[in-house]
């Protein structure tokens, strides 16, 4: 793995960008500037929950550069945060580079995130308001991350009225990003997904934001989500969403896969010469 912060050509921020692929983007004098459009639209999924400023008890799966715990901190002060990454190298890096907010309380656990997820605390299971799956080996979500066994695990931790907020990348035909709503909806009892109208029609490569729940996904959200942007977005839910997954496969572990590759140059940073 090859990992480093740099400075933001366009933005008074910080890009953590791990083998060629930018992963996160941090703005240290204003956390709750989410600079990727897909981080944006899960900072609105998460502003609707519970009440304005109320704090969360969050489970994160991928550490990135922290950037939605140092948000949900800013936002939402005396929330419980978990982060659970493969890499240890990665987060002392952040952490150098990218100091957390004073007094917020994040912890990280070090391994693959659906084994740990297996050992995490037996209290904490039911109790958990925010579930983040984001994650990436490269510009790929891992096969094991995939499976209606690895979402019921996860739906085990969430509380009644507790949020799942999963990030996709795919493209042309968003074939993998449809299984995975298939799979979300064998195990939630509502789902929805977000993001930008052509990436949504499979027209281009991009990230899909699904959100699933054991409770339905309040319908009030729907239009502020939408007009929260990035524009133009789209919504899907509900017969619309059905219609969208056209009968994709539920992925199991047996039938899981990997990602779909960007394409050449999609996402990649060249390294400084």
């Amino acid at each position: 793995m090859r990992a480093e912060v740099r400075p933001d050509r366009l933005t008074r921020g910080f890009e953590l960008v791990v083998d060629g692929t930018p992963q996160s983007h941090v703005d240290l004098a204003d956390p709750t500037h989410l600079f990727y459009e897909y981080i944006a639209r899960m900072g609105h999924v998460i502003d609707e929950l519970g009440e304005p400023g109320e704090p969360l008890t969050a489970l994160h799966l991928g550490a990135g550069a922290l950037t939605l715990p140092r948000y949900i901190a800013t936002t939402r002060p005396g929330s419980r945060q978990q982060v659970i990454e493969l890499e240890p190298a990665l987060v002392e890096l952040v952490r150098e580079h990218l100091p957390l907010p004073s007094g917020a309380s994040i912890r990280v656990r070090y391994g693959d995130a659906r084994e740990v997820l297996g050992r995490l605390p037996g209290g904490l299971r039911g109790q958990v308001d925010l579930l983040v799956v984001d994650v990436f080996s490269g510009a790929r979500t891992p096969a094991h991350v995939t499976s209606v066994e690895f979402y019921t695990e996860c739906a085990a931790f969430l509380a009644p009225g507790g949020v799942l907020l999963a990030n996709i990348a795919d493209g042309q035909g968003a074939a993998f990003a449809r299984g995975q709503a298939a799979t979300l909806g064998m195990v939630f009892a509502d789902v929805a997904v977000l993001g930008e109208a052509q990436v949504i029609r499979g027209r281009r490569f991009g990230n899909f934001v699904l959100a699933a729940s054991p409770a339905e996904l309040p319908l009030d959200w729907m239009p502020r989500l939408l007009a929260g942007g990035p524009h133009p977005a789209q919504l899907v839910h509900g017969k619309a969403l059905r219609d969208w997954i056209a009968g994709a496969p539920v992925v199991t572990d047996a039938t899981a896969v990997a990602s779909p590759p960007p394409g050449r140059g999609i996402f990649q940073i060249p390294p400084k010469g």
